[in-house]
């Protein structure tokens, strides 16, 4: 799922406009407002901003941009209040192992299309592996935003 640009924008200074502004001193981070469950699609109302101490140092990476978030897929639970890992987060899956799927093959005017099964799941722009179910053979495609999987030449 893509979120326009404009969108995106009036996201950032929704969230942004959300606790007062912070002291120069102050490190600005978005958290979850609600419980975010693992495979929720992470919306800007489930987010607000949090301000920590200049000194604060979070067990590993964290994310420090709400718009990194917005759009994404939940791996684990969120809890709010809390501090997002960087990953703690997916891109949503456009395909999902086993589900089967359209191959499409296109060149030079030539379309051939067919379903395989996934090997792997995969989000957009992925490569992964897919095994043709006429066929057996296993190919590598590429994810598209119709989640179908382009094979062959790009």
């Amino acid at each position: 799922m893509l979120i326009p640009l404009a969108r995106r924008l009036a996201v950032l200074l929704v969230l942004a406009a959300g606790p007062a502004a912070a002291a120069p001193d102050e490190l600005v981070l978005p958290v979850p407002a609600v419980t975010i469950y693992p495979g929720d699609t992470i919306r800007e109302s489930m987010l607000r901003l949090q301000s920590y101490p200049q000194t604060f140092r979070a067990r590993g990476a964290v994310i420090d941009a709400p718009l990194a978030m917005v759009g994404r897929t939940a791996r684990r639970m969120l809890l709010p209040g809390e501090p997002v890992p960087v990953n703690a987060v997916d891109d949503p899956r456009l395909v999902s192992r086993g589900a089967p799927t359209q191959m499409i093959f296109e060149e030079n005017g030539l379309v051939i299309t067919t379903v395989g099964a996934p090997l792997q799941n995969g989000g957009l722009g992925e490569t992964i592996r897919v095994r043709n179910t006429d066929t057996g053979r296993i190919v590598l495609g590429t994810v598209t935003a119709d989640g179908r999987i382009r094979i062959g030449a790009q």
